[in-house]
């Protein structure tokens, strides 16, 4: 039997939370952007489809990130769709701090930083954000997508590692 503890206090609350949330199985991309000629990227596993008419996503920041920052003031945001060979990828753009793309490919498209080889690519305009604790929700209109490789599999997060996905055999 489990035990659950209260979410209204205390470290150990966080903690159960941080683990339940731990266990859900999440997509990982790279969201970048251009801040004049500044480069900036971070890995991100909370992003997700919000609506097919008009076609949005939405992504969550941490409040604190320059890349936020850069998006705010430029209002667009490129989304890299991770695939299962790129967790290296998503290891250096999860680190904190500057030179991120030092080593790391990439070119322009739609005027944003594209890596390559990812499973799925989504360039996007900011049509709102919204403050949610210590993170924002950017709510984009996608203005471009493309499929990678279709042979790609996407990379997930999932009890703090990265993985794949595997299709069940019925």
């Amino acid at each position: 039997m489990s035990t659950s503890a209260s979410l209204r206090s205390g470290a150990a609350a966080q903690q159960a939370f941080r683990d339940v949330m731990a266990a859900v199985v999440s997509p990982v991309a790279v969201v970048t952007a251009l801040d004049g000629s500044r480069l900036h990227g971070t890995t991100v596993s909370a992003f997700a489809s919000l609506s097919m008419a008009p076609p949005m996503v939405l992504v969550s920041l941490d409040e604190r990130s320059h890349l936020l920052a850069a998006i705010r003031r430029s209002g667009r945001c490129g989304l890299n769709v991770l695939g299962a060979r790129q967790a290296d990828l998503a290891s250096v753009f999860a680190r904190p701090g500057p030179g991120k793309f030092d080593g790391v490919s990439w070119s322009p498209s739609e005027g944003l930083p594209r890596l390559p080889d990812a499973a799925a690519w989504i360039a996007a305009e900011v049509d709102g954000c919204v403050d949610a604790g210590d993170h924002t929700v950017l709510l984009a209109r996608a203005t471009a997508a493309e499929l990678g490789g279709e042979s790609l599999k996407p990379l997930t997060y999932h009890r703090r590692s990265f993985g794949t996905h595997t299709p069940l055999a019925y």
